[in-house]
């Protein structure tokens, strides 16, 4: 198999290469459905070595006892535990780790192992950690972003997501531009890396296909500077039909695309396997605009890298 080259320049060999990673038929279906599956944009070495240094980034944690945060996706929770946290909202620029439900003693020590205990570390993995910034910016993704259009495409965020074997909750359905809203909407689109396969059995992604076209029905929003909590939520995420839900097994080294307003979700992890996944969120810069309100906002740290590297 020929080498991927970085270079992106126009009558190269890698150009071709990195181009046809994905197909027109591949865009037609992200653009019918909302999300597409592709296989093989990372090898199974650069999975391990993404693993590998999440585990020595989790054994060197230190965390402090009042941002033992526990990370969940339903509504009241969210507020709760998210929005009265300074911690996940100034965490935008930063490594920071968030766990699952019930890994804590009343005291605030762990009960189970630590490399067991993380639900996921976010959201700055891509600015400050190299490995994860090769992955981010490399020629297959910018290749991947070429193809769909995208002129001035930035990072927005990044995760690492264990979803815990026997342990990892349910993410219940959703959309992504709740949280990160834009004007128009649309300019939204997360990349989402299997580093082990994600299967029906630990909890790969769901999608309702098409759903993407019916704009959305709740957001979260940043509150008036003073006023508790940080963050809250205005609309209600609309009760959907289980029965249109479509699983989205991902090989490892596999990818999910995923429009910022497809719904989504995945089960709870009651497998013995974990489901290790890195995930990114790209945003389109040319004529949108980012709205103030979202509780991601870009700061004099860390400003939106820019996805194309000259």
């Amino acid at each position: 198999m020929k080498k991927i080259g970085a270079s992106l320049s126009k009558g190269s060999n890698s150009q071709w290469i990195i181009m046809d990673f994905m197909t027109d038929r591949d865009v037609q279906k992200y653009r019918e459905d909302g999300y597409v599956v592709l296989d093989g944009l990372l090898t199974s070495q650069e999975c391990d070595e993404l693993r590998q240094r999440m585990t020595e980034i989790v054994e060197r944690m230190d965390v402090p006892e009042h941002c033992r945060t526990t990370f969940s996706t339903y509504h009241e929770e969210q507020l709760k535990k998210q929005g009265n946290a300074d911690y996940f909202i100034t965490s935008g620029d930063k490594i920071r780790f968030f766990f699952e439900k019930g890994v804590f003693d009343d005291k605030g020590e762990f009960i189970v192992p630590k490399q067991q205990s993380v639900n996921k570390v976010g959201h700055a993995l891509h600015a400050y950690e190299p490995l994860y910034k090769k992955v981010t910016h490399s020629a297959k993704v910018q290749g991947i972003a070429k193809k769909l259009g995208l002129v001035n495409p930035v990072i927005l965020q990044s995760m690492y997501i264990f979803k815990q074997p026997g342990i990892g909750g349910e993410v219940t359905p959703h959309q992504d531009a709740t949280f990160l809203y834009t004007e128009p909407l649309g300019r939204v689109m997360g990349v989402w890396i299997a580093l082990e396969d994600a299967t029906v059995n630990n909890g790969c992604l769901w999608f309702i296909p098409g759903s993407q076209n019916s704009g959305i029905s709740r957001r979260m929003l940043r509150t008036p500077k003073g006023t508790f909590p940080l963050t809250d939520f205005i609309g209600r995420e609309r009760t959907y039909d289980e029965e249109k839900f479509v699983a989205a097994p991902v090989k490892k080294g596999g990818v999910v695309l995923i429009h910022g307003e497809v719904v989504h979700k995945s089960a709870e992890n009651t497998s013995e396997d974990s489901r290790h996944v890195y995930t990114f969120h790209i945003m389109e810069t040319l004529d949108t605009r980012w709205s103030p309100d979202n509780w991601l906002q870009p700061t004099e740290e860390l400003p939106f890298p820019p996805l194309y590297t000259k």
